[in-house]
């Protein structure tokens, strides 16, 4: 029998399937069977499992958006409900099984032809695999039971009940695909790629031989490790986001990756501590991005508006997406990586939010505090840190991220020196900015500084100095925004007076600050979000508010 069977995107309905794509770039098989689509949904006060599902809901896009059809935020207590039917195809009976979610929000139970098969919180644990072949007959039953009641305990990002200002709306149930693969008994768990700037060093789980083809030869591999040499080699760049592609096999197993040569260090360069990419002073000219959008909230209504966000921060220049507190599902990433997209990724903070203690005390001027204490919950400390490890073992192996956010604006912080061991040892190849904006609590790799109500001036620092949130000037496009009052911190009424500011901005404050050691900045911010219209693009992306050619003049001139 053939094991590598092509399932294709596989669906029991005639309805055109909403991200019809495979969702891990970087290890892809063939089988794979695609769940999102129409689902039955239920809200109930009670754990049980109802017996009448009332309503239809489109998964993956959260409850409350537009594009799930059921545009309603359910309070605190209420259990969401999904069930949909699906068949197993003859060549799924004959191999294993894995289920699959990358996001559901908050807490999950998952049922198989009504046997519980896990409990899950995927923005703890990260995304979701479990083996479901003892529970599987010909035509199945599956029911995820979601509880969402807004734990704070639990990373949420920039979510809120009352949403405005800086709080966006609140995000629940499933909101990445849902899909399933067959696999072999004996097969490839895993694939994590360390770059140098000659070879890759991979490494695969869950097997510990087999064979790796690449730039058509074959090469076996032991203990679950091998090192790949291009014979040509390229960096990676956004300038020249070169990728190899390379595809490994065990038994019957068979899945596709890709890597790319690229380093991140710190060097001394003009007399200042810089960041390097390969080995060269690089300034990251960043802008800030939330990840929200207006019909789908968490998700976008197709994986190509990943492209649209990617290629319209190109098209002004910048080289570097600072992703705010929320790891996207992995297609973006790989969106990253092709098109050729620095990331600075944020942990996705969690914990009780102060504006006296992370704002207004920062603002006036004191910003240095010991952070052992700020945050006291073990419960939420320990939620952090499996999160902050699950985010970097899931996504270690994109080129495009280069940079770890750790803590922002000293909300949910504790103990970042230790935390920052933590991810040095998980991932000693990239940057770590242990506490972005300000409340530095020892070890980081960077001088990280937030400042939008002051001139900037770049401090003497022995670390290479990264404006990590700047700008946020507002321009509300009215036929384009569904925000009643506009926010963001200083406001334009055409775009004409807007786009100079920027630009005095850039030239007075940003370039002239490179020569005293600014290694990069991270404009607030690429899109409006909700109440928040501060963006260089309107919240349905219809409208660029930013004038391109000002921002690329701009850019032409962000150069170490």
């Amino acid at each position: 029998m053939d094991n590598n069977i092509a399932l294709g995107n596989y669906s029991d309905s005639d309805q055109k399937v909403p991200w019809d794509i495979y969702p891990r770039p970087q290890m892809k098989r063939d089988s794979f069977l695609n769940l999102n689509g129409e689902w039955e949904f239920e809200v109930s006060q009670y754990d049980y499992i109802p017996k009448k599902f009332s309503m239809r809901i489109m998964v993956p896009y959260p409850v409350e958006s537009k594009l799930s059809g059921v545009e309603k935020h359910f309070k605190r207590g209420t259990r969401l409900f999904y069930r949909r039917f699906f068949d197993s195809p003859m060549k799924m009976r004959w191999r294993r099984v894995l289920l699959h979610c990358g996001g559901i929000d908050q807490k999950a139970e998952i049922y198989i032809n009504g046997c519980f098969v896990i409990e899950c919180c995927t923005a703890v644990e990260g995304p979701m695999t479990v083996d479901i072949t003892p529970f599987l007959k010909d035509e199945n039953e599956i029911i995820i039971k979601v509880t969402d009641d807004m734990d704070k305990s639990i990373p949420y990002g920039k979510q809120s009940e009352k949403p405005k200002e800086i709080w966006y709306s609140p995000v629940s149930g499933i909101w990445q695909t849902v899909w399933i693969e067959a696999v072999p008994e004996y097969y490839i768990k895993g694939i994590k790629v360390t770059p140098t700037l000659d070879y890759v060093d991979v490494e695969i789980f869950g097997v510990d031989e087999g064979r790796v083809t690449f730039e058509g030869k074959s090469y076996r591999f032991y203990d679950g490790k091998i090192r790949l040499t291009p014979v040509i080699k390229r960096h990676w760049t956004p300038e020249d986001p070169h990728l190899y592609y390379f595809s490994v096999y065990v038994g019957n197993d068979k899945v596709d990756s890709y890597f790319a040569l690229r380093t991140l260090e710190i060097k001394e360069a003009y007399g200042v501590k810089r960041l390097c990419l390969n080995g060269e002073p690089y300034f990251f000219h960043g802008v800030l991005h939330q990840g929200y959008w207006q019909d789908g909230l968490y998700t976008p209504e197709k994986p190509d508006d990943y492209k649209l966000d990617i290629l319209s921060a190109k098209n002004l220049g910048f080289n570097t997406i600072r992703k705010h507190l929320k790891v996207e599902a992995e297609e973006f990433y790989n969106q990253c990586d092709r098109l050729g997209m620095i990331v600075f990724q944020d942990m996705v903070n969690n914990g009780k939010y102060s504006k006296f203690r992370d704002v207004i005390l920062p603002t006036i001027g004191l910003k240095k505090v010991g952070d052992k204490f700020i945050h006291k919950s073990r419960v939420s400390r320990r939620a952090f840190i499996s999160a902050a490890q699950n985010t970097v073992k899931t996504l270690y192996s994109h080129p495009s991220i280069c940079y770890w956010t750790l803590f922002n604006e000293g909300w949910g912080q504790f103990c970042s020196s230790q935390i920052y061991d933590l991810i040095k040892g998980l991932d000693g190849t990239r940057i770590i900015d242990s506490a972005s904006g300000w409340f530095k609590g020892g070890r980081t790799d960077v001088e990280s500084i937030h400042c939008y109500f002051k001139k900037f001036n770049p401090p003497k620092a022995d670390k290479p100095i990264i404006l990590t949130e700047f700008g946020g000037y507002s321009l509300k496009v009215d036929e384009h925004s569904v925000a009643e009052h506009s926010y963001g911190y200083k406001h334009f009424e055409d775009r004409k007076n807007f786009m100079e500011s920027i630009q005095k901005l850039y030239e007075e404050q940003i370039i002239t600050a490179i020569g005293k050691g600014l290694c990069g900045c991270i404009y607030t911010q690429l899109t409006d979000v909700e109440t928040e219209t501060n963006g260089l693009i309107t919240y349905d992306r219809k409208y660029i508010k930013a004038d391109d050619k000002v921002y690329y003049s701009i850019a032409e001139r962000l150069v170490i």
